[in-house]
């Protein structure tokens, strides 16, 4: 059970969730989206969100900087928290800006909205759930996405919100994480979201 636990953290991983979200919206989205296009996106989220945190991980945890890609330490979380608000701006400059696609610029605007709240309580020396607020970050977007277009996701938002459960409960049971830290990361991600809906939605 443990294993399954630990496997459950790997696989939903808070680096994987920006680009999950990406491949969510051009799956649910009725618009025509060029296929060059949206493998340009797509490349470019996974290598400004994926391929250079994890480059850049490397590099720290051979300068001693971190121990381990949880970043089970408050202290190991500021250079890679502000590496990623870093690479978010990038992405919505260079990437997805505003008039390109609204509900996926919203959601990486939620994304580091999330990501700055993260940074503050991390000065404040209090570790939120990165785990809980990529996966409440990507549910909030998801049941956006089937408001906005009318489409039944029933499913899957049930299945996000089991994920939800399943991420906390793994948390949990690993000691990587208390309560209150798995709740205010569950809202870190959720409330952006929530919010920016009024612009996109």
């Amino acid at each position: 059970m443990k294993q399954a636990l630990k496997l459950i953290s790997y696989i939903f991983h808070p680096i994987f969730i920006p680009l999950i979200g990406a491949i969510a919206y051009y799956q649910i989205t009725p618009k025509y989206n060029p296929p060059e296009v949206e493998k340009g996106v797509l490349l470019s989220i996974f290598i400004l969100t994926i391929l250079i945190p994890i480059v850049f991980f490397y590099l720290l945890k051979n300068l001693g900087w971190i121990k381990s890609i949880f970043l089970e330490e408050v202290s190991e979380r500021r250079i890679p928290y502000i590496a990623n608000i870093l690479l978010i701006l990038m992405l919505l400059v260079r990437v997805i800006p505003g008039n390109f696609s609204p509900e996926l610029y919203f959601f990486f605007v939620g994304v580091l909205g999330t990501m700055i709240a993260s940074l503050i309580l991390v000065f404040l020396k209090f570790k939120a759930s990165m785990h809980m607020m990529g996966i409440s970050g990507l549910t909030m977007f998801v049941i956006g996405l089937s408001v906005h277009y009318q489409v039944n996701l029933a499913y899957i938002i049930s299945f996000l919100l089991l994920l939800n459960g399943a991420i906390a409960s793994s948390r949990l049971s690993l000691k990587a994480h208390t309560p209150p830290e798995l709740v205010v990361g569950f809202f870190l991600g959720f409330i952006p979201q929530f919010i920016l809906l009024n612009y996109w939605l």
